[in-house]
């Protein structure tokens, strides 16, 4: 999958995604629908741009951010279809199925990562600033925006090394109903 001979979903794709994923095969041929019409060069890959034509995602205040999730895992800044399928499964609800990649602790590890803007696996005072700055813009100012970051990280930093660690996060969302919170319902 990823050259334009191979942009046919064959049933073994289908079985093996859905393995890995836990879509449904009729999810599958819809998402393969939508990545396929994303795909403007019929390359079998999508680019940051293509990524970024997806109006509902264009508006979103942390748009780069989502897009960049889409890019983790790979290796030559384009995404091909079981790519865009894994990153798309942290999103399913949990099931019984027991599927990693919508455990809590993927969600948890997702959502991270949307914060962790150097990928150093710390969130710096710096990057909650930035995030919070595209989340908010000018609605808020600057002195308050400072205050909300310095009481997260009183109160998220247990090991008190002045940033967020990944347990640290963990910690901090330990109430939080992050399985429910990053979940979307795909049709069937």
């Amino acid at each position: 999958m990823g050259n334009k001979s191979s942009l046919i979903l064959r049933p073994e794709d289908i079985r093996e995604i859905q393995e890995e994923t836990g879509f449904t095969p009729n999810q599958i041929e819809r998402l393969f629908s939508r990545f396929t019409s994303l795909d403007r060069g019929d390359c079998g890959t999508l680019s940051r741009e293509d990524f970024l034509r997806i109006p509902e995602l264009a508006i979103n205040p942390i748009c780069d951010r989502i897009v960049h999730a889409f890019f983790i895992d790979s290796h030559d800044d384009r995404v091909n279809f079981r790519q865009f399928m894994n990153v798309l499964a942290r999103f399913r609800p949990p099931k019984a199925n027991k599927i990693k990649l919508n455990s809590r602790e993927d969600k948890l590890r997702f959502a991270f990562k949307m914060y962790d803007l150097d990928d150093d696996d710390v969130i710096s005072r710096e990057e909650l600033v930035s995030i919070l700055q595209m989340m908010v813009g000018e609605n808020i100012e600057q002195d308050q925006l400072m205050s909300i970051v310095e009481r997260t990280i009183v109160e998220a930093d247990r090991s008190g090394s002045g940033s967020i660690t990944f347990d640290d996060f963990c910690t901090a969302l330990s109430r939080t109903d992050v399985e429910r919170k990053l979940s979307i319902i795909f049709l069937s």
